[in-house]
């Protein structure tokens, strides 16, 4: 195995491992953003030993191992201030010798963990902004430059976020729990929120050479389900459930054997799980019982369940769907979802009506670097035959992708459409 391999190992592991030896460390410390800050030395250990040593055979547990032989150093350190602490670290010690195993350490409970953890660094405390990146860094390891890129935000204004979070978290002393009652409530859309995000980085992952991160997924959708448990009158959670569970459906028929994207229109439907269709529509079904039918999960699920019902792509209710969107735009303003609408009304009405809107978006800040914008405007070019435009748009939207799945697509339909490739449905 090359230094290269070894690196691109360690990368790969990382991201896996990065949320599992946070939540256990801080459950140890009682203390997320230090947690967080060894979890880091782990990572630059591993990156120092392993091109040397070899990986190991259980790289998460070496992983824990040294990250928990920090956490006890430093409570050791600690300790010698404070009595208590000198309790804390006996006990640990105690429980890592009735623990032989490491991997069933890292399974043990490891749903509740991440939701708990999701839970502390959404205290009302810190802005919304920086909840939600700070959980993005924590739980999908994404790096401040890509935060920043989710955010269309600039690196250096996520980077301060993160800074101020951590700061604001350390030096108050946050229980590191699952509020209930009122507090669950005052944090549950910041809950929400991230849960969501974190679904959206394993659905489309913003960077690396795989489209799809399932493990996030899986997490997102655990965490999902026990919300619902756990505040079950709350719709947007029914709500989010429901979108979560209807895009999950499509997870078997959205990569081909090697793991290239499928475009939705292009999908084999019979591959779609409908039992996870039939969840997501039940939860979808409680949100608007719940009086949550226009809430901005519940309208995107309903988005979702106008796919899962058409058998067949030309099945499709677009106009309901340019429909909703309009419904959503007018809830939240967004440059993403009025895009969004142009597909389906590109769909519903024709490309040159998609176009008029697409266009009009040009001047967005938000958009300058997001590739679906040049992407979904190649898509409605090469429909109107300005192949030359269209590819132009497709390459620049290669240009601007971050995963590396994504960038070849794009390069590919660039391709294709200059070589005179049928016009997309």
């Amino acid at each position: 195995m090359t230094a290269a391999d070894v690196n691109r190992t360690i990368l790969a592991v990382w991201r896996i491992e990065q949320p599992r030896l946070i939540t256990g460390l801080s459950r140890m410390l009682r203390d997320v953003p230090l947690a967080e800050d060894l979890t880091q030395e782990a990572l630059v250990a591993a990156l120092e030993h392993w091109p040397v040593s070899g990986v190991p055979e259980k790289p998460g547990a070496w992983l824990m191992a040294l990250a928990k032989r920090r956490a006890l150093d430093h409570l050791r350190r600690r300790s010698m201030l404070a009595r208590k602490h000198e309790m804390l670290t006996r006990d640990l010690e105690q429980e890592q010798l009735l623990m032989p195993d490491p991997d069933a350490a890292l399974d043990d409970d490891i749903g509740d963990e991440l939701l708990r953890l999701i839970f502390t660094a959404c205290h009302p405390r810190l802005s919304r902004e920086a909840r939600a990146a700070l959980a993005l860094r924590m739980i999908c390891g994404l790096t401040t430059e890509e935060i920043a890129r989710a955010f269309l935000q600039p690196e250096a204004t996520i980077a301060q976020r993160i800074v101020r979070a951590k700061r604001t978290l350390s030096e108050s002393g946050l229980a590191y729990e699952t509020p209930r009652g009122e507090q669950l409530s005052e944090r549950l859309a910041s809950v929400l929120e991230v849960v969501y995000l974190i679904f959206n980085e394993g659905y489309t992952a913003a960077r690396g050479d795989e489209w799809l991160r399932p493990q996030l997924c899986n997490d997102a959708l655990r965490m999902g389900r026990v919300l619902t448990l756990v505040a079950p009158q709350e719709a947007e959670a029914h709500g989010l459930l429901a979108l979560m569970e209807l895009n999950a459906s499509r997870t078997a028929a959205r990569t081909d054997a090697s793991g290239d994207p499928i475009l939705l229109m292009d999908q084999n439907r019979a591959l779609w799980d409908r039992l996870q269709i039939r969840r997501g529509l039940l939860a979808l079904t409680r949100a608007c019982e719940l009086g949550g039918g226009r809430g901005f999960y519940a309208l995107q699920a309903a988005i979702v369940a106008c796919h899962a019902r058409a058998v067949t792509p030309d099945e499709t209710e677009w106009p309901r769907i340019a429909e909703l969107y309009a419904k959503l735009g007018a809830l939240v303003r967004s440059p993403i979802i009025e895009l969004n609408r142009a597909v389906a009304v590109g769909m519903a009405e024709g490309p040159a009506a998609a176009l008029a809107i697409v266009d009009g978006l040009a001047g967005e800040p938000a958009l300058k670097t997001y590739h679906l914008f040049p992407s979904v405007r190649g898509n409605l070019l090469h429909k109107l035959g300005r192949v030359a435009e269209a590819r132009a748009a497709f390459e620049l939207a290669s240009t601007l992708a971050t995963n590396k799945r994504e960038r070849e697509l794009l390069r590919r339909r660039a391709t294709e459409t200059s070589r005179g490739a049928p016009k997309p449905s």
